[in-house]
């Protein structure tokens, strides 16, 4: 019986991860340091992890509410409103994923129809497109790289005439992956003066929301509220990646939506993960900060350091990426270019491609690693670019 020709038809749109193909190519490499995967080299708090185990111990191992643990939905909702100055109500605004990831899934089905068009600034995440394409729509990328990564007003504007009213909504990302560019106030109320009135529905991916450098965190849901749903979790502010724990807030008519989706998909989210980020919440506001700070001495360090070497880089913000520009000396395909980083120097960056259209040329590497790993990864590409530019 053939059965090839019968599966979704929006999976031949669809390519394999090309971070994690990436990474797991590189990891054969005998000795090789990797620096591709956005995983916080620092432990889950001890007070987080012992929740997590008394919840264990206390048997709390039975499902919870569709939209998660009110305890955690309350702190979640004060957690936004102390720091990034966002008004949740718990109860009908805030809801529990099982990671961004299944948040941004989430919002996407519920939001598209078969051939709605989504914004996506470039670079992007990887899996902003995929998903999209999951959901029926269509990703519209904007190559943002003339404009150091930041999608300006106008080039929003520009988009929208072109594509009218077939644009359904428009994924932002600040603090970014994979430049770890962040935007300022001025931005973002410029940009909700655009989406004001228009009906575009606006999700707001800021998981990278607590590791913002010199500046404050700014939210677009503070301009326009009515029209957004906010991503949000503790895997990078709280070292919680493994836990799967997202945050979805939205206003209550878009939100009891969005519910139908999450119950469909998920059910609800693990209940051991979901009492362990209530501790984070309640009790670890400010858990980020000494990593914060040791991801700013990280970030210092390898811009300095590869920029001396030639890479052109803008200054990340926030987040723990960096996004560096080829030099025009060396291979500027990126996939080409990590190949033989990966071989000849074992060390793995991501290749610029991954990210579309705005990232060719450019390669991401993660400071979320040791500080060890990281010198001598910074030795390696030293020597690598050192033989190459000899060798021409």
């Amino acid at each position: 019986m053939e059965l090839n020709n019968l599966f979704n038809t929006n999976l031949t749109k669809i390519k394999p991860n090309a971070i994690r193909a990436f990474d797991e190519s590189a990891s054969q490499v005998e000795g090789i340091i990797k620096l591709t995967l956005g995983e916080p080299d620092f432990n889950t708090p001890e007070h987080v992890k012992n929740a997590g185990i008394k919840a264990i111990q206390d048997n709390q191992t039975g499902y919870l509410s569709t939209p998660g643990d009110n305890r955690l939905r309350q702190a979640a909702a004060n957690f936004v409103k102390e720091k990034y100055d966002l008004d949740y109500q718990w109860e009908d605004e805030v809801i529990v994923t099982v990671g961004a990831t299944e948040s941004l899934s989430t919002a996407l089905q519920t939001i598209c129809n078969p051939g709605d068009k989504i914004i996506v600034p470039s670079p992007y995440f990887t899996l902003y497109s995929s998903i999209i394409y999951l959901a029926g729509g269509e990703p519209i990328e904007v190559d943002t790289s003339a404009n150091d990564f930041v999608m300006s007003p106008e080039m929003l504007k520009d988009t929208l005439e072109e594509h009218g009213d077939a644009v359904k909504g428009i994924i932002l990302n600040y603090p970014t992956n994979p430049t770890g560019v962040n935007w300022t106030e001025e931005d973002a109320i410029a940009f909700a003066d655009v989406l004001r009135d228009r009906p575009i529905f606006v999700i707001s991916d800021e998981v990278y929301s607590e590791l913002v450098y010199e500046e404050e965190h700014v939210s677009i849901a503070k301009y326009i509220r009515e029209q957004i749903i906010v991503i949000n979790g503790v895997s990078k502010s709280h070292a919680m990646t493994g836990w799967r724990v997202g945050l979805l807030f939205a206003p209550s008519n878009i939100m009891s939506q969005l519910v139908k989706v999450h119950q469909n998909l998920v059910t609800t989210n693990s209940t051991i993960s979901q009492l362990a980020a209530r501790e984070a919440l309640e009790n670890g506001v400010n858990d980020a900060q000494p990593m914060r700070e040791k991801y700013m001495m990280r970030r210092d360090y390898i811009y300095d350091f590869m920029t001396r070497l030639g890479f052109k880089i803008v200054k990340p913000s926030g987040a723990f990426y960096m996004f560096a520009r080829i030099p025009e000396d060396l291979e500027q395909n990126s996939m080409d270019f990590c190949l033989d980083l990966a071989h000849s120097a074992a060390v793995a960056f991501v290749p610029g491609s991954a990210f579309g259209i705005g990232g060719e040329s450019h390669v991401r590497l993660s400071y979320a690693a040791s500080i060890d790993d990281i010198k001598e990864a910074m030795r390696r590409l030293e020597v690598f670019v050192k033989e190459k530019r000899e060798n021409k």
